[in-house]
């Protein structure tokens, strides 16, 4: 049975696409890094009285960290340079637009392996890093998302 994903174990972790609703879904720019996939059920513990040999541990609910991507630094015309400008640079006169992003694990044949889509997303931080004159290395941006609740698609 032909399948449309492909399924290749282990896949490897270097060739993946970010799409932004903010760019149509076209790819905006390569991303040198995307981290922080990743869920963990919040608990809190409960005492019983009476009962000395163990507490009771219950989810609360799911939480996410961050979403951090790393790419060269990117021109003003970027629309990913735009939305978070729109963010940080225009003293919320304007409110804050969340939206969905993709990210897509790729095969050789540039077949998604694995999808994640994460809704609501919005910047929460944008950082260069630091410029070292001793180093020859692409000057690096790195952006932060916030985002509310996220799904593994495939």
């Amino acid at each position: 049975m032909v399948s449309l994903f492909s399924d290749v174990y282990p896949p490897s972790a270097f060739y993946f696409k970010v799409a932004f609703a903010a760019t149509l879904g076209l790819t905006d720019t390569s991303f040198q890094e995307v981290s922080g996939i990743s869920a963990e059920v919040d608990t809190e513990t409960v005492v019983e009285g009476g009962e000395n040999r163990y507490v009771h541990t219950l989810p609360k609910g799911v939480k996410h960290p961050f979403l951090e991507l790393k790419r060269g630094i990117a021109p003003l015309t970027s629309p990913l340079v735009i939305w978070c400008r729109s963010v940080f640079e225009m003293d919320f006169i304007t409110p804050v637009v969340a939206q969905p992003i993709v990210v897509q694990l790729l095969d050789e044949s540039k077949l998604p392996i694995r999808v994640w889509s994460f809704a609501n997303a919005f910047p929460v931080k944008w950082e260069v890093e630091n410029f070292n004159s001793t180093k020859n290395e692409v000057a690096i941006e790195k952006i932060v998302l916030s985002y509310t609740y996220s799904n593994r698609l495939i």
